[in-house]
């Protein structure tokens, strides 16, 4: 796909390629607030103060699986200006998903077609989408006590393949606040 859309430059996507993200498998995620501004609390003697804001978060970070059944979450920490959390995609009866797209995917007109737009669009139960919910909803709260509150735009992913991996970051997930000052979002 070339950098322009619409006539405009865009950002390669960070997904990983040929990755369905509707897939059974545990997830690390990291979504920062925009200009990582420090909205959610202080670390004060290596633990996360939440403020009002980060209660917020927090809450509605524990009410994903009451909104996607299929989803446990794992460790997290809101901290001063991101999160971590570890989210699992558990659906009982996984669906094999093929996508035939064509190599045309813009018409005579130059526009693009439906199928493309559906092929690149979040799908219904994909990390994308649950995500994109979650921000939706702390946004529409944090906005009563802080109008100018956003999310950055994007989130990090890492698709976690073994128990090793796993422990490796669950810990960096638990101990976080301890290690504020030597963290990449601390400024």
């Amino acid at each position: 796909m070339s950098d322009k859309f619409r006539n405009k430059y865009r950002i390669p996507s960070s997904r990983l390629k040929n990755w369905n993200y509707r897939t059974n498998a545990m997830y690390f995620v990291t979504v920062c607030t925009k200009n990582r501004e420090h909205s959610f609390g202080e670390i004060m003697d290596g633990k996360m103060i939440l403020s009002e804001s980060g209660k917020i978060c927090e809450n509605y970070l524990n009410e994903i699986p009451e909104h996607f059944p299929f989803v446990l979450l794992d460790s997290f920490v809101v901290m001063p200006n991101h999160l971590h959390s570890i989210i699992t995609i558990n659906k009982p009866d996984v669906e094999t998903l093929h996508c035939n797209v064509s190599t045309s995917d813009w018409n005579d007109t130059g526009k693009m077609t439906n199928k493309f737009m559906a092929y690149i669009s979040p799908k219904s139960g994909s990390l994308s989408t649950i995500l994109r919910s979650f921000k939706s909803a702390v946004t529409i709260d944090m906005h009563k006590i802080d109008a100018g509150f956003a999310w950055q735009s994007r989130f990090h992913d890492h698709i976690i393949r073994d128990h090793q991996s796993y422990l490796r970051i669950k810990n960096y997930i638990e101990t976080n606040p301890i290690h504020w000052k030597e963290d990449k979002f601390y400024r």
